[in-house]
């Protein structure tokens, strides 16, 4: 099995490429789940339902988010009954919300109705949430805090940023799930996520960082330059005290990393790293990677 820290684009994009070359059983996929909100009074969990939909063959690959072939006649519908939901919801994709929102409200923790959910749908891969304790990613302006969601859905990043904040009631910890995958793993893979959003949520739960430094830990730059390859990584990194590099993404995980991978256009020079494409533009580029990466892993 080997074991992937997954958001919601970068990782994914490897993990389509990796479906080619393994078994579905043989995957373990860590999700973070900070960028969590309850949405018209349902549970959204959009990087782990990212990850079930594209092992359940229905994920919408052209927009990495939402159910292939979805409508949007509720959120159409809500908007005229005056709901403001800022994030566009499809029909199907509201159903496993309402689904998970009535699972938790009824007891089961969020890894007990993601196991429910891929069971229903299909999924062989082991899908994990990081933990069961809420914790949520906040924004932070000169004038308020607002959600991840609000300020990468609803303002589309077009927002200035002083910081970013993990808030929580509990300190999370990682499950027994999540840190048996990564201890039974042959590997764990870090795909090119965002390190401040999507990987850091994960690694600041308890046991995680331990169990990585006595694993074989391959993680893959989201930068080229400074530039990310997608989304607000660079403006999350300047205010979270990180260079927006790959220099500054390696040393976010040099306690426990043991190769770094980097785009081959990449003009920063990490000693040590490999050079691979890691622009995953299509399903063949995310299988040349993903070979890339068994082939480190089998030696």
């Amino acid at each position: 099995m080997i074991t992937f820290l997954s958001g919601g684009t970068g990782t994914p994009k490897l993990l389509r490429g990796m479906q080619e070359l393994m078994e579905d059983r043989d995957f373990g996929v860590v999700v973070n789940t900070a960028e969590d909100i309850w949405l018209s009074g349902n549970h959204l969990s959009p990087d782990l339902d990212t990850v079930m939909y594209l092992f359940a063959g229905m994920l919408d690959t052209s927009r990495w988010w939402g159910i292939r072939g979805d409508t949007f006649t509720s959120h159409e519908f809500l908007q005229k009954l005056g709901i403001d939901e800022f994030i566009m919801v499809g029909d199907l994709d509201r159903a496993v919300h309402i689904a998970r929102g009535e699972m938790i409200r009824g007891g089961l923790s969020l890894t007990e109705a993601t196991e429910g959910l891929c069971r229903r749908l299909g999924v062989q891969a082991a899908i994990l949430p990081m933990t069961d304790t809420e914790v949520t990613t906040m924004i932070v302006t000169a004038e308020a805090s607002m959600h991840f969601q609000e300020y990468w859905v609803k303002h589309r990043g077009a927002v200035d940023i002083v910081g970013v904040e993990r808030r929580y009631q509990t300190p999370p910890e990682a499950t027994g799930n999540v840190l048996s995958a990564i201890e039974e793993s042959d590997a764990v893979v870090i795909g090119p996520s965002n390190p401040v959003t999507s990987i850091s949520p994960i690694l600041e739960c308890s046991g995680v960082r331990e169990a990585l430094r006595k694993q074989f830990v391959i993680a893959i730059s989201p930068f080229i330059g400074d530039q990310p390859i997608s989304g607000p990584a660079a403006a999350l990194m300047r205010v979270s005290g990180h260079e927006p590099t790959s220099a500054g993404t390696f040393r976010m995980y040099a306690d426990f990393v043991d190769l770094f991978m980097q785009d081959t256009r990449d003009p920063v020079e990490i000693d040590g790293a490999v050079r691979r494409d890691t622009l995953m533009v299509n399903r063949g580029k995310s299988v040349d990677l993903a070979k890339s990466v068994l082939e480190i892993i089998n030696g």
